[in-house]
């Protein structure tokens, strides 16, 4: 019950849009995008359960392939982010806390966002795998 209050909190969505838009738009959109076709094929999966088993292991596995495009596209980008961390510190010629501080925070954010987009699918797969031997 505790949930609701929190996500009628404007400052959830507002801090959730400033982290996403400090991890590079492009790539966390990259991965926004694989999260919610990985929320789809688990849709379909879980509504073709009793109908055809065969789509329904087709949809389950199209959300794992998503799911793990999902994380390999957060660690690409984590590793362009950490690249351009270093190039701004070697531009410097001394190390700056807050460069380097800033360029990393960019970098972990797509990799933590790449990482809910690959653990919330595959606990539906779990879920949908253990409904189909019942």
């Amino acid at each position: 019950m505790k949930a609701i209050p929190f996500l009628q909190n404007p400052n959830v969505f507002s801090e959730v849009s400033k982290r996403f838009n400090e991890g590079g738009p492009f790539f966390m959109s990259l991965i926004l995008v694989c999260l919610i076709l990985a929320f789809v094929f688990l849709f379909f999966g879980y509504f073709n359960l009793k109908k055809s088993q065969n789509k329904s292991n087709k949809m389950i596995g199209l959300a794992s392939d998503v799911s793990i495009l999902g994380l390999v596209i957060g660690l690409l980008a984590s590793v362009i982010g950490l690249i351009n961390a270093f190039d701004a510190i070697d531009m410097l010629g001394n190390i700056s806390g807050a460069k380097m501080g800033g360029g990393l925070k960019a970098s972990f954010l797509t990799t933590l966002f790449g990482s809910i987009t690959f653990i919330v699918p595959r606990i539906g797969i779990i879920l949908l795998k253990g409904l189909q031997k019942f």
